[in-house]
Protein backbone atom coordinates (compact mmCIF):
# COMPACT_ATOMS: atom_id res chain seq x y z
CA UNK A 1 0.00 0.00 0.00
CA UNK A 2 1.20 3.18 -0.65
CA UNK A 3 2.09 5.83 1.94
CA UNK A 4 0.32 8.91 0.66
CA UNK A 5 0.83 12.55 2.37
CA UNK A 6 -2.79 14.11 2.91
CA UNK A 7 -3.72 17.52 2.55
CA UNK A 8 -6.50 18.60 5.52
CA UNK A 9 -7.76 21.45 7.17
CA UNK A 10 -5.37 24.95 6.85
CA UNK A 11 -3.59 22.99 4.34
CA UNK A 12 -6.13 22.33 2.09
CA UNK A 13 -8.00 25.41 1.92
CA UNK A 14 -5.05 27.19 1.24
CA UNK A 15 -3.68 25.14 -1.41
CA UNK A 16 -4.62 27.21 -4.71
CA UNK A 17 -3.23 30.38 -2.74
CA UNK A 18 -0.05 28.18 -2.48
CA UNK A 19 0.49 26.39 -5.46
CA UNK A 20 -0.20 30.15 -7.59
CA UNK A 21 2.82 31.23 -5.28
CA UNK A 22 5.25 29.10 -5.44
CA UNK A 23 4.52 27.32 -9.12
CA UNK A 24 5.64 29.65 -11.81
CA UNK A 25 3.21 29.61 -15.15
CA UNK A 26 1.23 26.86 -13.01
CA UNK A 27 -2.15 28.93 -14.23
CA UNK A 28 -0.38 28.75 -17.60
CA UNK A 29 0.34 25.14 -17.71
CA UNK A 30 -3.03 24.51 -16.28
CA UNK A 31 -5.00 26.59 -19.00
CA UNK A 32 -3.23 24.73 -22.36
CA UNK A 33 -3.55 21.17 -20.28
CA UNK A 34 -7.12 20.71 -22.24
CA UNK A 35 -5.46 21.33 -25.50
CA UNK A 36 -2.65 19.28 -24.87
CA UNK A 37 -5.07 16.05 -24.54
CA UNK A 38 -7.40 17.22 -27.25
CA UNK A 39 -6.38 14.55 -29.75
CA UNK A 40 -7.60 11.94 -27.81
CA UNK A 41 -9.73 9.75 -29.19
CA UNK A 42 -11.58 8.62 -26.07
CA UNK A 43 -13.17 11.00 -23.66
CA UNK A 44 -12.46 9.60 -20.27
CA UNK A 45 -9.95 11.07 -18.17
CA UNK A 46 -8.26 9.62 -14.91
CA UNK A 47 -7.10 13.04 -13.01
CA UNK A 48 -5.42 11.73 -10.50
CA UNK A 49 -4.01 13.41 -7.10
CA UNK A 50 -7.23 15.82 -8.29
CA UNK A 51 -7.13 17.98 -5.01
CA UNK A 52 -9.41 21.22 -5.00
CA UNK A 53 -10.18 20.21 -8.87
CA UNK A 54 -8.24 22.77 -10.70
CA UNK A 55 -7.20 20.58 -13.82
CA UNK A 56 -10.98 19.58 -13.83
CA UNK A 57 -12.02 22.79 -13.64
CA UNK A 58 -10.15 23.92 -16.67
CA UNK A 59 -11.58 20.18 -18.86
CA UNK A 60 -15.03 20.77 -18.10
CA UNK A 61 -14.57 23.86 -19.68
CA UNK A 62 -12.92 23.03 -22.84
CA UNK A 63 -14.64 22.62 -26.39
CA UNK A 64 -14.25 18.78 -25.97
CA UNK A 65 -16.32 17.22 -23.60
CA UNK A 66 -14.48 15.24 -21.48
CA UNK A 67 -16.41 12.49 -18.94
CA UNK A 68 -14.07 12.94 -15.83
CA UNK A 69 -12.90 11.02 -12.84
CA UNK A 70 -10.95 12.69 -10.06
CA UNK A 71 -9.50 10.73 -7.35
CA UNK A 72 -7.71 11.97 -4.07
CA UNK A 73 -7.19 9.98 -0.87
CA UNK A 74 -7.77 14.10 1.19
CA UNK A 75 -11.39 14.40 2.41
CA UNK A 76 -11.11 17.96 2.88
CA UNK A 77 -9.56 18.63 -1.08
CA UNK A 78 -12.37 16.38 -2.21
CA UNK A 79 -14.68 18.51 -0.35
CA UNK A 80 -13.58 21.51 -1.90
CA UNK A 81 -13.39 19.86 -5.44
CA UNK A 82 -17.06 18.95 -5.08
CA UNK A 83 -18.49 22.14 -4.02
CA UNK A 84 -16.34 23.79 -7.34
CA UNK A 85 -18.00 21.36 -9.81
CA UNK A 86 -20.96 20.38 -8.10
CA UNK A 87 -22.88 21.66 -11.37
CA UNK A 88 -20.70 19.34 -13.31
CA UNK A 89 -22.73 16.25 -14.52
CA UNK A 90 -19.62 14.45 -16.07
CA UNK A 91 -17.34 14.88 -13.19
CA UNK A 92 -17.23 11.72 -10.98
CA UNK A 93 -15.04 12.27 -7.60
CA UNK A 94 -13.41 9.39 -5.12
CA UNK A 95 -11.98 10.23 -2.44
CA UNK A 96 -9.27 7.43 -2.19
CA UNK A 97 -6.35 6.34 -4.12
CA UNK A 98 -6.24 4.72 -7.46
CA UNK A 99 -5.73 0.89 -6.34
CA UNK A 100 -9.32 1.37 -4.92
CA UNK A 101 -10.78 2.13 -8.47
CA UNK A 102 -11.53 -0.90 -10.74
CA UNK A 103 -9.17 -2.30 -12.84
CA UNK A 104 -12.24 -2.99 -15.33
CA UNK A 105 -12.96 -0.07 -16.14
CA UNK A 106 -10.45 1.91 -18.81
CA UNK A 107 -9.60 5.19 -18.95
CA UNK A 108 -8.33 7.01 -22.62
CA UNK A 109 -5.80 9.63 -20.66
CA UNK A 110 -4.78 10.41 -17.44
CA UNK A 111 -2.88 13.21 -15.35
CA UNK A 112 -0.78 13.09 -12.27
CA UNK A 113 0.48 16.47 -11.08
CA UNK A 114 2.60 17.30 -8.42
CA UNK A 115 2.09 13.72 -6.52
CA UNK A 116 5.21 11.61 -7.14
CA UNK A 117 7.45 14.44 -5.33
CA UNK A 118 5.37 13.29 -1.80
CA UNK A 119 5.86 9.49 -2.28
CA UNK A 120 9.06 8.03 -1.37
CA UNK A 121 11.19 5.77 -4.22
CA UNK A 122 11.18 2.26 -2.35
CA UNK A 123 8.39 0.71 -4.74
CA UNK A 124 5.73 3.68 -3.70
CA UNK A 125 6.31 5.92 -6.94
CA UNK A 126 6.25 2.62 -9.22
CA UNK A 127 3.55 1.29 -7.57
CA UNK A 128 1.19 4.60 -8.23
CA UNK A 129 2.50 4.67 -11.64
CA UNK A 130 1.56 0.86 -12.36
CA UNK A 131 -1.72 1.47 -11.01
CA UNK A 132 -2.45 4.31 -13.61
CA UNK A 133 -1.25 1.93 -16.45
CA UNK A 134 -3.47 -1.25 -15.43
CA UNK A 135 -6.45 1.76 -15.72
CA UNK A 136 -5.29 3.04 -19.25
CA UNK A 137 -6.28 1.89 -22.96
CA UNK A 138 -3.21 1.01 -24.83
CA UNK A 139 -2.12 4.49 -26.60
CA UNK A 140 -3.69 6.40 -23.72
CA UNK A 141 -1.66 9.43 -23.31
CA UNK A 142 -0.43 10.57 -19.96
CA UNK A 143 0.61 13.75 -18.28
CA UNK A 144 2.65 14.50 -15.46
CA UNK A 145 4.12 17.55 -13.21
CA UNK A 146 5.97 17.34 -10.70
CA UNK A 147 9.36 18.41 -8.94
CA UNK A 148 12.52 16.17 -10.75
CA UNK A 149 15.69 16.72 -11.12
CA UNK A 150 18.97 15.37 -8.94
CA UNK A 151 20.29 16.77 -5.99
CA UNK A 152 22.59 19.44 -7.88
CA UNK A 153 20.06 20.22 -10.06
CA UNK A 154 17.68 20.77 -7.28
CA UNK A 155 19.56 22.96 -5.59
CA UNK A 156 20.71 25.16 -8.32
CA UNK A 157 17.09 25.61 -9.57
CA UNK A 158 15.78 26.45 -6.09
CA UNK A 159 18.02 29.36 -6.48
CA UNK A 160 16.15 30.52 -9.83
CA UNK A 161 12.47 29.39 -7.91
CA UNK A 162 14.09 31.95 -5.18
CA UNK A 163 14.21 35.08 -8.04
CA UNK A 164 10.87 34.13 -9.21
CA UNK A 165 8.45 34.34 -5.99
CA UNK A 166 6.32 37.53 -5.72
CA UNK A 167 7.55 40.19 -3.80
CA UNK A 168 6.33 40.22 0.00
CA UNK A 169 6.78 36.94 0.86
CA UNK A 170 8.43 36.38 4.47
CA UNK A 171 12.02 34.99 4.28
CA UNK A 172 11.84 32.91 6.42
CA UNK A 173 8.83 31.73 5.21
CA UNK A 174 10.29 31.50 1.60
CA UNK A 175 13.87 29.40 3.49
CA UNK A 176 11.90 27.17 5.25
CA UNK A 177 9.89 26.25 2.06
CA UNK A 178 13.16 25.92 -0.10
CA UNK A 179 15.03 23.49 2.64
CA UNK A 180 11.87 21.42 2.63
CA UNK A 181 11.86 20.95 -1.10
CA UNK A 182 15.54 20.14 -0.89
CA UNK A 183 15.46 17.88 2.24
CA UNK A 184 12.27 16.50 2.97
CA UNK A 185 10.69 15.98 -0.65
CA UNK A 186 11.30 12.63 -2.50
CA UNK A 187 12.47 14.15 -6.17
CA UNK A 188 14.30 11.61 -8.43
CA UNK A 189 16.27 12.93 -11.55
CA UNK A 190 15.22 12.72 -14.84
CA UNK A 191 16.64 9.88 -16.30
CA UNK A 192 15.03 7.95 -12.97
CA UNK A 193 11.44 9.40 -13.69
CA UNK A 194 11.96 7.68 -17.16
CA UNK A 195 13.05 4.40 -15.69
CA UNK A 196 9.90 4.43 -13.20
CA UNK A 197 7.53 5.13 -16.48
CA UNK A 198 8.83 2.75 -18.77
CA UNK A 199 9.09 0.15 -15.78
CA UNK A 200 5.36 1.22 -14.59
CA UNK A 201 4.39 0.19 -18.84
CA UNK A 202 4.43 3.40 -20.72
CA UNK A 203 6.49 4.89 -23.02
CA UNK A 204 9.80 7.01 -22.38
CA UNK A 205 8.47 10.23 -21.24
CA UNK A 206 8.99 13.26 -23.49
CA UNK A 207 10.00 16.85 -21.09
CA UNK A 208 7.53 19.59 -22.52
CA UNK A 209 7.53 22.41 -20.06
CA UNK A 210 10.01 23.01 -17.23
CA UNK A 211 9.53 25.95 -15.00
CA UNK A 212 12.64 26.21 -12.43
CA UNK A 213 12.20 22.39 -10.33
CA UNK A 214 8.72 21.74 -11.70
CA UNK A 215 8.70 19.41 -15.28
CA UNK A 216 5.94 18.56 -17.30
CA UNK A 217 6.45 15.17 -19.11
CA UNK A 218 4.14 13.81 -21.95
CA UNK A 219 4.10 9.87 -22.36
CA UNK A 220 1.68 7.43 -23.41
CA UNK A 221 0.89 3.37 -22.45
CA UNK A 222 2.30 0.96 -24.21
Amino acid sequence: MNTVELFENERATGYNQFVETWIPNYTYFLERLPKLLSETKGSDLLVVGCGTGNEIEKFVKAPKRWNLTGVDPSPDMIKQASEKLQTYDNVTLREGLVSDLPTDKKYDAATLLLVLHFLDDNGNKLNLLKDIADRLVSGAPFVLLDITGDRNQIKQNLQVLRLLLPDGLEQEQVSSRLNRIEKELHAVSEERLSALCQEAGFEPPLRFFQSSIYMGWLTRKK
